[in-house]
């Protein structure tokens, strides 16, 4: 079996492993990223009604901020990042399953003024009419260099995957500085933004059905069990 190369930031690298291990992958935990907090200010919280919010890290790495919206209901876009926020004393509104956009179009009601917390690389939103949104950034993904022992992995066929464009474009700008051949290697990028960040020269950049682990592992286990057009 290929293995596939997950390289998120922690703690959800140990998640993606966890759920790829007990789906029978053989999969190593390589992150390329570290999670820090950004300063920042909270505007006054009288003037929305509720917070959203696309990743757990909002509450791992808001900081003191966070206090003062503690009473606004969060619309979260996933059930880990619910979780996060109920950990950190929120009360959540609303869980999306398949992205902010999601979120907004059908769960936010009309007329609400949203703060949107968020991370450095972020994705764009549209706004359904009436609706109102300013943003915070919290936290920011640092890129970490390529360690010796995942460059020698990547040395021969494997799956990576995918969970931010930045991500990718970040592997792909070690793969050059380190003289990795991508053809062999493969892409399993969790949404289409995200593969298209890929660009070319990769053995293949195929994308999840849904923008979830559990559809992003899926599609890595068809990968990984068909060794690809380069990687024969």
């Amino acid at each position: 079996m290929v293995p596939l190369v997950v390289i998120r930031p922690q703690p959800g690298c140990n998640a993606t492993v966890a759920a790829a291990a007990a789906a029978g992958l053989d999969v190593r935990s390589h992150p390329l990223f570290t999670i820090v907090p950004c300063s920042w200010q909270a505007p006054d919280p009288a003037r929305f009604s509720a917070l959203l919010a696309g990743s757990a890290n909002v509450f791992r790495h808001g900081g003191r901020g966070l206090a003062a919206l503690r009473h606004l209901p969060v619309y979260a876009v996933g059930e880990t990042t619910a979780a996060a926020a109920r950990a950190a004393g929120f009360t959540v509104a609303a869980v999306g399953s398949g992205g902010l956009q999601g979120v907004i179009d059908t769960q936010v009601p009309a007329g609400a003024h949203l703060l949107r917390l968020a991370g450095d690389e972020r994705v764009a939103l549209h706004l359904t009419p009436g609706l109102l949104m300013e943003e915070r950034v919290v936290y920011a993904s640092q890129p970490v260099p390529l360690p010796a022992d995942l460059a020698d992995l990547l040395r021969a066929p494997a799956i990576i995957a995918a969970h931010s464009a930045d991500a990718v474009r970040h592997l792909t700008a070690q793969c050059v500085s380190h003289g990795i051949r991508r053809a062999p290697l493969r892409i399993a990028a969790l949404g289409q933004r995200i593969a298209a960040a890929a660009g070319d020269g990769w053995g293949e950049v195929a994308v999840a059905a849904a923008p979830s682990d559990q559809a992003l592992l899926a599609l890595a286990r068809q990968m990984c069990q068909d060794p690809g057009p380069k990687g024969r």
